[in-house]
């Protein structure tokens, strides 16, 4: 059996080590800004803690979000997917308009990942129970402050966008639905 200098383990190792790290430590920064601009009269809907784009701020852009793991850590927050609601547009895995009854949701850029997760269970655990919801949408975290986006900022990297349906299952209170810490994962 042949033996192993010290000097080529450690090479190898200090090799491989920066390899494996970026994978599962990966940090996820911005990858640009977007100046906000004001939205014509009535075409912003603030409803659900949504607010418009403020003229000549900067917004940050993801095209990214933290990596996946079995249990993701996230926010949840509120949006309806029902038409005429804050979302805007129909959902863009399906086209389709959804009821606020409906546990579904939409997920950060980075998470939604060109629609892959389209149409599939997730399971959101806070709040001391997990229930399941399928994902219909993106939050876009890349872009904003424009007619397809309800002239809203681009979101964080992070956002799980829950119907009502949702925070009911997790027993949240109603004066309570806003922000929430939740972990997430693929079902």
């Amino acid at each position: 059996m042949k033996k192993i200098s010290l000097g080529a383990f450690l090479t190898v190792l200090l090799f491989l080590a920066p390899h494996s790290l970026d994978a599962r430590f990966q940090v996820c920064k911005p990858s640009g800004k977007i100046k906000g601009k004001k939205p014509p009269p009535g075409k912003c809907v603030e409803d659900n803690d949504s607010f418009c784009c403020i003229p000549g701020k900067l917004y940050p852009t993801y095209k990214c979000s933290p990596p996946v793991s079995g249990t993701t850590k996230a926010i949840l927050t509120l949006n309806s997917f029902e038409k005429g609601g804050d979302g805007g547009v129909p959902s863009k895995c399906d086209m389709k308009y959804h009821s606020d009854d409906i546990p579904v949701v939409a997920l950060s850029t980075g998470w939604y990942n060109g629609g892959r997760r389209c149409l599939q269970n997730i399971t959101i655990s806070a709040n001391g129970r997990s229930t399941h919801a399928m994902v219909v949408d993106e939050r876009d975290s890349s872009t904003g402050c424009d007619e397809e986006h309800d002239y809203q900022p681009p979101f964080p990297n992070n956002i799980v966008d829950a119907s009502k349906a949702v925070w009911k299952a997790l027993g949240v209170p109603m004066n309570d639905w806003a922000d929430l810490d939740i972990a997430w994962s693929d079902a």
